[in-house]
């Protein structure tokens, strides 16, 4: 066995060696999410998460934290796929005809920003690390939601609510991340120096964004919106997007989400999330959220923490359903539907995983250590248990079906990647 294992260890930087244990992991998370989901009903992103955390405390493969290569590409290029599909949902001019629901977005932000940072602070925590961390709560994740209305069938004007607020806390919390991280790694030329990386960040996202959307509005010109060719067209400008936006000094994620939202402008006709880019963008997204446990799970865990997580764990909630109690009022939904669109917002993931990566990028090496040592297990354990209060909140406001039921099994039910 000792003899084996060393082979092993010798022998994983082979390409095919290499490939082969992802390709183990990732058909393992599919099939317990599976079967979580069949035994209990529960969204299927639970399952993946439980995978993607074993594998990550047994030490799966090579450190992936601080997030570089190709972890941090497929991370990027899945919440892009996932925030330019939500982005495409939202009309500007509903801002106009129930602007609270900007209202209820811009409120739960900073209250949660402001909550979990006072919170910090009041544990001793820095100013820097309480900031730092105060941004990753602004961020309620858009893809554990999207993947649980998917696996619960559950529509409605909560699940439509709850999805534009988390995008919307997706955007301020990368603008403003992607925004201090520029200023950090110029803080020593000067504030002049710190804006114009500002600009530049916000500059590139903005033109990437720009350009993925004019493509797409032309290739719509000619090309059916359910066809195949369009699906594949697609996805592969949003990978080209994820990659040249960082080269152009951009963020990946905050580009396709501008570019969602002008798409959705300019093309304003009803367009459906194109039915063959299903099985494509869920593997895609079944790699993102196992990554993200491995990735939060091999960072060194600490009893010291605990308090500070749970802490940060339950201002960020308090925060989030004062913001949207407060703005309720002429927003158009009940107070009932306010409280568990507020427990919808619980769920933390990718979005937050690259907001981390971006503070500790630019933090002291002392600094990084403690935004990781509390942002990574809070980002771990919400992407568990938000997914669960979120599938029970939209259950509770009469949206889906009750999620702790199992499904009755039909043909092609619960397969991966499919449509509800």
């Amino acid at each position: 066995m000792n003899a084996w294992t060393h082979f092993w260890q010798q022998s994983a930087t082979v390409p095919q060696l290499v490939a082969l244990q992802w390709a183990l992991l990732l058909a393992a998370a599919c099939a317990g999410g599976y079967l979580l989901q069949r035994a209990s009903g529960l969204p299927k992103v639970v399952g993946y998460t439980l995978v993607g955390t074993l594998a990550g405390l047994a030490g799966f493969g090579a450190p992936l934290w601080p997030l570089h290569g190709m972890a941090a590409f497929v991370i990027e290029l899945g919440v892009a796929l996932v925030l330019f599909e939500c982005a495409g949902r939202i009309p500007l001019r509903w801002f106009r005809h129930n602007p609270m629901v900007l209202a209820q977005s811009l409120a739960e932000s900073l209250l949660s920003f402001a909550a979990v940072y006072l919170t910090m602070r009041w544990l001793a925590l820095p100013a820097q690390v309480a900031s730092a961390l105060a941004l990753v709560a602004v961020a309620a994740s858009p893809t554990v939601l999207t993947r649980v209305v998917a696996d619960t069938r559950a529509s409605g004007p909560v699940t439509e609510r709850t999805i534009v607020l988390s995008t919307l806390s997706a955007l301020y919390a990368l603008a403003l991340g992607s925004a201090q991280a520029g200023m950090a790694l110029h803080s020593s030329a000067g504030w002049l120096a710190g804006l114009g990386a500002v600009l530049m960040v916000l500059g590139a996202s903005v033109v990437v964004g720009a350009a993925l959307a004019l493509l797409l509005r032309a290739a719509l010109r000619f090309m059916s919106p359910t066809s195949e060719s369009t699906a594949l067209l697609l996805l592969l400008l949003l990978t080209a997007a994820t990659a040249l936006a960082p080269a152009l000094g951009g963020s990946a994620p905050l580009a396709a989400l501008l570019g969602g939202m002008l798409l959705k402008q300019i093309h304003p006709r009803p367009w459906a999330w194109p039915r063959q880019m299903g099985t494509a963008a869920s593997l895609v997204t079944l790699l993102m959220f196992v990554l993200v446990a491995t990735v939060a799970a091999q960072v060194d865990w600490s009893a010291l923490v605990a308090g500070a997580v749970l802490a940060l764990l339950v201002a960020r909630l308090a925060g989030k359903a004062l913001g949207v109690g407060l703005a309720n009022v002429g927003s158009g939904a009940s107070w009932r539907q306010a409280l568990w669109t507020a427990g919808a917002l619980a769920p933390m993931s990718a979005v937050a995983l690259l907001v981390t990566a971006q503070r500790y990028a630019g933090a002291t090496p002392a600094h990084g250590a403690q935004i990781a040592a509390v942002a990574l297990p809070a980002i771990l354990l919400m992407e568990v248990l938000g997914a669960i209060a979120a599938a029970v909140a939209i259950y509770k406001v009469g949206e889906s079906a009750k999620p702790w039921a199992a499904p009755a099994p039909t043909d092609g039910a619960n397969v991966p990647g499919e449509q509800p």
